[in-house]
């Protein structure tokens, strides 16, 4: 194949894949919290563990932050010190609901257009410790308003998260200093 051919194929994969991701419906086919309250959920939040994937490699004090944006979406502000690189790292980006502000399925974005599913399949009745899924099984967060998370929940999320098919045994489990 020349260099043209090749660059041709390459760019209309690379455009297929925009639009796939451009287009694609953000779905929750996981049970999510129903008669979830945004107020409640907003604030403060630390990563307790993680499944790894490459923006949270090497990250400990991980806090995402959520708050209000004047058009109704969700500000999420992530942030972690990267202990290999030595340096703090920050990503800003928004989140809506995917149906209604009653269920804890949302769609998040850090890069423009494109959207990640963010489920919220967990969540204690005072929201002091939340468990959530991504669009699929690479992705899950257990996080907690404290810098640690009781035992009895920690077993509680672990076995729910085993049943749904993640992989408890690769998380991490973040250092909070």
């Amino acid at each position: 194949m020349d260099r043209k051919k090749s660059f041709l194929l390459l760019t209309a994969v690379a455009a297929g894949t925009a639009l796939y991701n451009l287009l694609k419906p953000i779905k929750s086919n996981v049970a999510v919290i129903q008669g979830f309250q945004k107020e409640k959920y907003l604030g403060d939040w630390y990563e307790i563990a993680r499944l790894d994937f490459y923006w949270e490699k090497n990250l400990k004090n991980v806090m995402a932050t959520y708050s209000q944006n004047e058009d109704g979406s969700i500000r999420v502000n992530n942030q972690g010190y990267d202990a290999v690189k030595e340096k703090y790292k920050q990503s800003i980006g928004k989140a809506n609901f995917v149906r209604t502000e009653e269920e804890g399925a949302l769609k998040v974005s850090f890069f423009g257009p494109f959207y990640s599913g963010y489920n919220v399949v967990m969540l204690d009745e005072d929201y002091r410790y939340a468990l959530v899924f991504g669009e699929n099984l690479d992705y899950m967060w257990i996080l907690s308003r404290e810098k640690t998370i009781p035992e009895d929940i920690k077993q509680k999320y672990l076995a729910y998260a085993k049943r749904a098919g993640y992989a408890i045994d690769k998380l991490v489990w973040t250092v909070q200093e």
